[in-house]
């Protein structure tokens, strides 16, 4: 289950981003707190929020050219130099009390930057560990990206409460030079190489034209536009039925949350036991959380109704592990960056749009109903996918018709 973390370089590496995924949602937490605090609305949480998701939604390709042109770890390193300064202004900003546009342009900054890091980093995973482990380390990533939300949640709250958000952005900085410093001890030499792409083959437009030719990759995004838009969004849902049906308000909404996390980590154990993960294992797993997405709100009670989240929630991760898996696999090595880019792009994008259509679907119809018909929507989106997988059938060769044969007279 855990064979990636017998390369030294993986070993440290899952440890650096650990670290940094925990200082990254203590950053998070400080920043929604923050804004919420001093404006009271929601709206401007959700403003921050999209100023850090909007780069990856229009500068995505172009990040993925740069990655698949220059060596990851050199991006890597400037792109975390770069967060270290701008969470020490952060952190700076908020001590001296400056206006929320200042903080919002950091934000801005901070997805920027982040934009340009994340195909560099998904080509050096790609790195330390060698292809027939790629699977099993980005299942690990999954767990250590689940472990670090929740424990990076738990610390944040408590030091808000006690120290102000301040602390914060200093841990989340603090993190950034573990990255740093593990990035430059790990062993080069036993590092895999991948191919970068030729000056003929570099840029935005080569990167579309090999997606548009590769079919598998295209039915992949597709089906996972809608897999995390209508099938995904479960902040949306989830307080809805709490707020609604459930009747639990915002402590049900807690337990659900927490329920949501461990069912992520468990997804991350059954993604790490797979010996291969391959596209029907994908589409069994998107078929079943469809059903139990629409049968969700007709479970009766709060227990019932997590009980259903627990699976989906492990096999949304079941799922997104196994999409990054087959992106990295399935395209050549010098192009991998441009499509993690468009799956990072698509992801954001079912996000923004998702979210809202869930929410106008639960005001109008009601949270069950919403559930019911996504759980639907996303269960005919799998088949179709499935249909579509499937290989051509080979075309039969009629049958050769037998010539007469004159008979031979005798001498």
């Amino acid at each position: 289950m855990f064979r990636a973390l017998g390369n030294r370089n993986y070993r440290l590496w899952a440890s650096a981003d650990l670290v940094s995924v925990t200082g990254s949602w203590m950053q998070v937490l400080g920043l929604n707190w923050l804004v919420l605090a001093r404006t009271g609305s929601a709206t401007s949480v959700g403003i921050s929020v999209l100023l850090s998701t909007l780069p990856a939604l229009l500068l995505g390709p172009w990040a993925g050219a740069l990655a698949d042109r220059f060596p990851p770890r050199r991006i890597i390193l400037l792109g975390e130099t770069a967060h270290l300064l701008i969470a020490l202004l952060l952190a700076a900003m908020v001590w001296a009390d400056l206006p929320l546009p200042a903080i919002y342009a950091l934000t801005a900054l901070s997805g920027l930057v982040g934009t340009f890091e994340g195909p560099a980093l998904g080509r050096f995973a790609g790195q330390v560990v060698p292809r027939a482990d790629l699977g099993n380390a980005l299942a690990l990533n999954s767990i250590i990206n689940s472990a670090g939300r929740v424990l990076g949640m738990s610390v944040a709250g408590v030091l808000a409460a006690t120290a102000g958000e301040l602390p914060l952005f200093l841990c989340n900085a603090a993190s950034f030079l573990a990255v740093i410093a593990t990035i430059l001890v790990m062993r080069r030499d036993e590092l895999h190489p991948l191919a970068v792409s030729p000056p003929d083959r570099a840029g935005v437009r080569p990167g579309l034209a090999y997606l548009r030719g590769h079919r598998l990759l295209l039915i992949l995004f597709a089906l996972g536009f809608v897999l995390s838009g209508l099938g995904r969004n479960y902040q949306v849902t989830m307080a809805a039925m709490t707020q609604g049906p459930l009747g639990t308000g915002a402590a049900g909404y807690g337990v659900l949350s927490s329920v949501f996390a461990v069912g992520t980590v468990l997804g991350g154990l059954v993604a790490a036991r797979a010996r291969e993960l391959t596209m029907p294992l994908l589409l069994g797993a998107a078929a079943v959380t469809s059903v139990l997405q629409a049968v969700s709100g007709f479970v009766p009670g709060m227990l019932g109704f997590a009980a259903m989240i627990l699976p989906i929630a492990a096999g949304a991760v079941l799922i997104d592990t196994i999409k990054s898996t087959r992106v990295q696999l399935d395209a050549v090595e010098d192009m991998r960056a441009r499509m993690l880019s468009v799956e990072g792009a698509v992801a954001a994008a079912a996000g923004a749009v998702g979210a809202p259509l869930l929410g106008w679907l639960c005001d109008g119809l009601g949270p069950r109903p919403a559930l019911l018909l996504a759980g639907l929507t996303t269960l005919v989106a799998t088949s179709v996918a499935a249909l579509a997988l499937r290989p051509p059938r080979p075309a039969t060769a009629a049958e050769p018709v037998p010539l007469a044969v004159a008979p031979v007279a005798a001498a």
